[in-house]
């Protein structure tokens, strides 16, 4: 249903447009027509003297020719045909567009974004399984107000970064570091990445983030590491639910496709030369 409300947006809606545009440019050019001539009528009959000069000539009132019309009609012919063919192919490159892809070596460590989640879990396992490193380290969120209230009552409460440590555990991953962080989000890790790496001496880590952030960590990571040492290789999570080559089929891939341009592209505005 969604993929057929797409088409119909692209094959009429462009068409829609021109004629909807040409028609208020028509309906426009007329009345400016028909004030030129009345005012020109008054002034011939001594009335009173136009107002103003109007560069408007009389073969300028003339309706358009009916070639654009047909236009138009071909236009929405060509889109019904080619739409299908040209449409899939752009929403992937903007989908892709999201997505960084490097290739992995082994590494020191592999760094677990918080808001790789579940996913970021499986993809560490995945490394750790075929030799990329042993150690795994997970991001601590900062407390927020959820969280000490939860505490506060004496409740068991489980953060994210908590509950990444148990899906590696479940996984069999044992080696698990942490770093603690006192801000959250993609800009927060990337400040707190590297002090750490230099307190652990690291000389390389495989940064694991979620599909559709991957391509602004990269940029983040490529400003708050530079002047350090350590190599750094951004992963994206196969397991997440954004695939960049289907993520039009469902209104959550829509979703993130839209909310992940608008951050990628501010972060573009905001830091040009990310490097």
């Amino acid at each position: 249903m969604f993929d057929r409300l797409v088409d119909a947006v692209l094959i009429f809606g462009f068409p829609l447009g021109v004629l909807v545009g040409y028609m208020w440019r028509d309906r426009i050019s007329r009345a400016r027509g028909a004030r030129y001539l009345a005012e020109r009528n008054r002034a011939a009959r001594g009335d009173t003297a136009l107002s103003r000069s109007d560069p408007m000539k009389p073969s300028m009132i003339s309706p358009r020719p009916r070639w654009a019309i047909l236009g138009v009609v071909a236009l929405s012919a060509f889109a019904m045909v080619a739409v299908r063919s040209i449409r899939e192919p752009v929403l992937r490159v903007a989908g892709w567009t999201l997505v960084v892809s490097e290739p992995v070596a082994p590494a020191d460590v592999i760094v677990l974004s918080l808001y790789s989640g579940g996913a970021g879990a499986l993809e560490a396992a995945d490394l750790v399984q075929s030799g990329i490193s042993k150690r795994v380290a997970v991001f601590m969120d900062p407390r927020s107000l959820e969280d000490r209230e939860f505490i506060r009552r004496g409740l068991r409460y489980e953060d994210e970064g908590a509950r990444q440590i148990r899906q590696l555990a479940s996984l069999g991953v044992a080696d698990v570091m942490r770093i603690p962080t006192i801000e959250g989000g993609s800009e927060g890790e990337g400040q707190a990445l590297p002090q750490w790496c230099d307190e652990q001496q690291l000389q390389s880590i495989v940064f694991v983030a979620d599909r559709d952030h991957s391509r602004r960590v990269r940029r983040v990571l490529d400003r708050t590491m530079k002047g350090h040492s350590t190599r750094v290789t951004v992963q994206p999570a196969r397991y997440s639910n954004f695939d960049p080559d289907r993520w039009w089929e469902t209104r959550r891939g829509v979703a993130a496709e839209l909310v992940g341009l608008q951050k990628l592209l501010l972060d573009v505005v905001l830091h040009p030369i990310s490097f």
